[in-house]
């Protein structure tokens, strides 16, 4: 990387950047450091305020609710073991071990109550919301954009509530955006030292191009990527199209660096590279966090393939302990493939992936009538995963838009936001006959506010297009993100289990899907 930014036939650094350079750099990120960094701060700390406010509550008699029956519990048996759960007759740990560690430290800082089995996924969603407005304002090179994708972001029903419940696909948002995250600052660091090359006029000495050096970005994406991985095997799918997603990205940056065959160069230069850092890392990564499991003695089918009596084979080279593993996972693997719905007892709150992108379907986590005070007769309490209609429902036009802008106009921004969006959605079609639940669509969120707010960036449109253009612009991106507020303030009941009266419930419920 040194030879890369220092060559001794250097031209004058002092010109004015080529066209070339400067479409390798693309719009620069805006001057007001400052000002991104106290609104990615104040909206943090917005979010941290909604998403801690009572969290203890709802509860189940002061025991967990809705799938929180599982995950704490084995978070709990991890806390008492050391990191690993021992529980062999439950069968129903199903899922690698990271996010019910993370749930695990919640319960070990503030006891297992709900603010204890919560904490870590508040912490996470928290944290969502900070990252999405620092990835919305390197994608539109905007803080007043950033700032806009963040409002999107607390006001959204799904993250907002998920945030608030003790189970894992909150982090599997978490990670998976992280790993986007790195891979936009990697996109303009690359392209950086393809214009250092560009600039000293030795871009193309070689038909494949330049040596990148060691991307630090791309690196940490695929350490998220693991991380994602370690959580869910979903995160599986972030691998395969993220690191498609660095293909592409590298392809684009060395013919935009007039690199004279970009895309065998690409492959020369990038794939193994890429394969390492977003395949092989993800693979250490998810192997690591079994390292509990690996240390003990008693884990759940920790000696499988001993207890059972199975013939290594070819695999006898394998360590034991990697070998059960296997067996493991593939009992694991067996139980996803065969968790079909009954044709005559379907679950009531299950959804099937096509309902998602405008939560036609949502979940209903907790409801009690009859037990709280609210000037009524007939009071409710009631908690409902569902996704802030102001946003949700513009899924599909935001799709269809992204698309466009994609494949006809060649707008990387939102190439990768969709790209983003389908690696949480599109692998649910795999098997449509499995159970599946409107929260398996929770990493889809951050990405849908992308999406939604690189459209309001072009309808707020740029200041060189005169005072009047803009002011119209601002004028509707401002009364949208309104809107967005205002439904999710109508939402606020029975998104934390307020009390409310029987007709104010009824109110809520706007779709009969919704009931």
């Amino acid at each position: 990387m040194t030879a890369l930014l220092t060559r001794p036939d250097a031209v004058d650094a002092s010109r004015p950047p080529t066209d070339r350079e400067a479409t390798l750099v693309g719009r620069p990120m805006p001057p007001d450091r400052l000002r991104g960094w106290l609104v990615t701060i104040v909206l943090g700390l917005v979010a941290a305020v909604t998403r801690f406010q009572n969290l203890g509550f709802p509860t189940d008699k002061g025991t967990p609710v809705f799938d929180e029956k599982y995950y704490v519990v084995q978070a709990w048996q991890m806390l008492r073991n050391g990191g690993y759960e021992d529980n062999a007759g439950y069968e129903l740990i199903v899922h690698p071990p990271l996010a019910k560690q993370l749930i695990a430290l919640g319960e070990w800082m503030l006891g297992s109550d709900g603010w204890g089995w919560r904490f870590a996924s508040a912490v996470a969603g928290t944290v969502i919301v900070i990252l999405v407005v620092r990835a919305a304002r390197r994608l539109t090179r905007s803080t007043l954009l950033g700032g806009v994708a963040g409002i999107l972001v607390v006001c959204d029903g799904v993250l907002f509530l998920q945030s608030r419940m003790g189970m894992l696909d909150i982090f599997i948002a978490l990670f998976s955006f992280a790993a986007f995250a790195c891979l936009l600052v990697d996109r303009d660091q690359v392209r950086q030292r393809l214009a250092v090359a560009v600039r000293e006029g030795w871009a193309d000495e070689s038909p494949w191009g330049p040596r990148l050096g060691f991307r630090w970005w791309r690196f940490a994406a695929g350490v998220c990527v693991g991380l994602t991985f370690a959580v869910k095997w979903s995160g599986l799918y972030y691998m395969a199209f993220f690191g498609l997603l660095v293909v592409g990205l590298d392809v684009a940056a060395r013919h935009a660096a007039g690199v004279p065959r970009p895309w065998l160069g690409t492959l020369r230069r990038d794939v193994l590279p890429a394969l390492w850092a977003m395949v092989l890392l993800p693979a250490l990564v998810y192997l690591a966090s079994w390292w509990a499991w690996f240390a003990s003695e008693s884990a759940t089918d920790r000696h499988y393939t001993e207890i059972q009596g199975i013939a290594p084979g070819f695999w006898g080279w394998v360590p034991a302990g990697l070998r059960s593993l296997g067996d493991y996972s593939m009992n694991v693997l067996h139980f996803h493939e065969t968790l079909l719905t009954p044709k005559n007892d379907p679950h009531p709150w299950e959804s099937k992936p096509w309902t998602w992108p405008m939560g036609l379907r949502p979940m209903l986590y907790y409801y009690e009538s009859g037990t709280a005070t609210c000037g009524s007769s007939d009071c409710v309490q009631a908690t409902m995963l569902i996704g802030t209609p102001a946003t949700w429902w513009l899924a599909f036009p935001m799709l269809g838009w992204g698309l466009w802008r994609w494949i006809c106009r060649f707008d990387w921004r939102y190439a990768v936001v969709v790209v983003g969006y389908l690696a949480g959605y599109l692998p649910w079609f795999l098997n449509i006959d499995r159970q599946m639940y409107f929260f398996y669509a929770t990493p889809m969120a951050p990405f849908l506010a992308l999406g939604l707010t690189l459209a309001l960036g072009q309808i707020l449109g740029s200041a060189r297009r005169g005072f009047e253009r803009r002011g119209t612009g601002l004028l509707v991106v401002s009364l949208y993100v309104g809107l967005v507020v205002a439904n999710f303030a109508w939402l606020w009941p029975i998104l934390n289990g307020d009390p409310i009266s029987g007709a104010h419930w009824q109110a809520e419920l706007w779709l009969p899907s919704w009931r």
